[in-house]
Formats: C-alpha cells, structure tokens, sequence
C-alpha cells in the first residue's frame, strides 16, 4: 500500500477535459521482464521492448520490488558512474540511502523522490540503512532514468530531495483517484521537481471501478506503468496489469479503469504515469553512461577508470554483461 494517502473528497480536483479534446489511443502494451539489479535486488524492466522513440526523453525505468525481505535479505547497489541523464528514485514504501561524489545524498522513505542529476559525471551508492538489514521488511520503489539534451549533457551534477508531503496531491473530478504529482504539470497544478526537460511525472491510485481521464500536454509523449492492480488504458479499454507499460499516441487526454475486483494484497490500480518533450537526438547508451555518440561513451569510460567522476575511490569499469553493449539509435 502508498505510503502517502490522502482522503480525496477534500483535494483540488483535476477538471474534466473539453469534449472535444482528442483521446490518445493506445499503440501497444509491453510486459516487463524479470530479473536483478545492484547487489541482488528484484526488479521488473518497465521500458523493455519499448521502442526509444517511444520513450523520448526517457531511456530507462525499474521498478524495485515489491519485496517483502526477511532479516539480513535488504540489498543494494555498490559504489559506480552516472554521465549524460537524470537518476529519479521513487520509494513507495521502504527506504534507501543514497550518497553521490558531490556531496548530495540522504535517506529516503515512504513517498520520497531523490532526484539526481548526473551531467558531467558522479559517482554514487544506493543501499538500505543497517537497521533495515538487520530487520529486514517492506521494500518496493522505482528507478527513472530522463535523458539530458546535447547542451545539457555536462551541466553541473545537482540533487534534489524532494519529500512525499511535497509532493501536489489532486483528485480526479470524481474523488475516484488519487494523483500525486512529483514534477510537471497537470491540469494547472505543477509538482515540485525541478527538470532540464519537460516533463510530467505523477503517480495515480485508481479506486476500484472508477475511472480517471486526465489532460495531458499534446506535445508530450504518454506512458503508464501498472504498478500493481488490474484496469484497462485507453477509451477501447485495453486491460493491462501489473508489470505493463502502455504507449500512448497522439492526442489531448489519457484514460484509464481499475478493474472492479483488485488482486487481495493491493485494494486499487496503481499506476506510475510520465511523458515528456522529445528530445529527437541520437542516444548512444552503454552501462550507467547516456550520450550521444560512441566516442562520448568510450571518453566517459576514460574518466571513470582514471577518477575524474568522483573522490569516491574509482573502481574499473565493470566486467560488461550481454546487455552492457554500446547501443547507438536516432529517435528523430
């Protein structure tokens, strides 16, 4: 269960769109594959089989969880680099500490954004805190990555630290969801992440059978992930469940519906919903660097390997993975 609820009849709803505003359809639905990150922990590969025109300005996201660890279970990721994009961690329920090379860091918990900037180049660790270890429990979150244009690729690294009450809770005009804007804007009403792209991040909890049609900005690009629960996308009602993205096309508002009878441990429709401006560049991606180009890559593997991503001690470039290849694409 969100670790920040709020009782909806008395939020600032969000307004029914025009009628004659246009209704996205839904182009496709993926499935997120399984597997593990860091030290060892679950995650599901929301954007795999996503096309990277698609997710412009997005390049990645997983969804960490949810994990219910037993004592001594609780793990995290070691100290590695970070060139070119943005890191968003959002903890839904649990907590994590982070550390960055420029200072930046913290704990994060139950409705916590840690927004991280990586630009020129960091380093950075992600792990629970000792008590957590030792007691294990609840863990569940999400990991973003937003790409950063061309004249962006070197800003300075920033963190920004952005707590769950921050965050600008709405309704829908109905009182039948729950939406927690983390950046961007929606319907009039902005969340308090600071972005180098414009983007619109928020998380919706859907009641059972209620259904929620929002604007969106039709210069964006739309996705939802299923966090958890069952519904259906789109006016043609596509079902999706957990652990499925779906890819909206053109037009003015999205819509979703929790389905009647919700999965016992999660009462509602959980959805992580995001778009974007694209940023139409070429990306060249390899490991935990974002570029534009081959050559951008291999300099940032120099500058890891010689220290000039951090004080923290630089390790070599980690042994590559069949994933871990140099992947160069054009969106535009």
């Amino acid at each position: 269960m969100p670790a920040v609820t709020a009782d909806t009849i008395t939020l600032q709803r969000i307004a029914l769109p025009s009628p004659t505003a246009r209704p996205r359809p839904v182009r496709h639905v993926v499935t997120a594959p399984e597997g593990f990150e860091g030290e060892g922990f679950p995650v599901r590969r929301a954007f795999a089989g996503v096309d990277l025109r698609d997710l412009d300005p997005f390049v990645h996201m997983d969804q960490m969880g949810e994990v219910e660890y037993a004592p001594g279970e609780p793990k995290g990721t070691s100290w590695h680099p970070h060139r070119g994009f943005e890191t968003v961690t959002y903890i839904i329920d649990g907590i994590f500490d982070h550390q960055d090379s420029e200072g930046g860091g913290g704990t994060i918990t139950d409705g916590d954004t840690q927004w991280m900037t990586a630009g020129s180049g960091l380093l950075h660790i992600e792990a629970p805190p000792e008590h957590l270890v030792m007691s294990g429990g609840l863990f569940h979150g999400v990991q973003l990555w937003v790409n950063l244009p061309a004249a962006k690729k070197f800003a300075d690294p920033r963190y920004q630290d952005i707590r769950g009450k921050e965050a600008s809770l709405l309704s829908s005009h109905d009182g039948g969801a729950l939406l927690r804007v983390i950046a961007g804007g929606l319907g009039g009403f902005t969340g308090p992440g600071t972005t180098h792209t414009p983007i619109t991040l928020l998380h919706a909890t859907i009641s059972p059978g209620a259904h929620l049609t929002m604007p969106w900005n039709p210069s964006f690009n739309a996705l939802a992930y299923v966090l958890a629960g069952r519904g259906t996308v789109g006016d043609d009602l596509r079902p999706v469940h957990t652990g499925q993205t779906a890819v909206f096309g053109a037009g003015d508002t999205i819509t979703f519906t929790a389905d009647q009878r919700q999965d016992g441990h999660m009462p509602s429709l959980e959805l992580f919903i995001l778009g974007g401006e694209p940023i139409r560049q070429p990306v060249a991606a390899y490991g935990p660097f974002v570029m534009n180009t081959r050559q951008q890559i291999i300099e940032a593997m120099q500058d890891y390997q010689a220290g000039r991503l951090g004080v923290i001690p630089a390790l070599r470039v980690p042994h590559s993975r069949p994933s871990d290849t140099i992947r160069e694409t054009d969106p535009r």
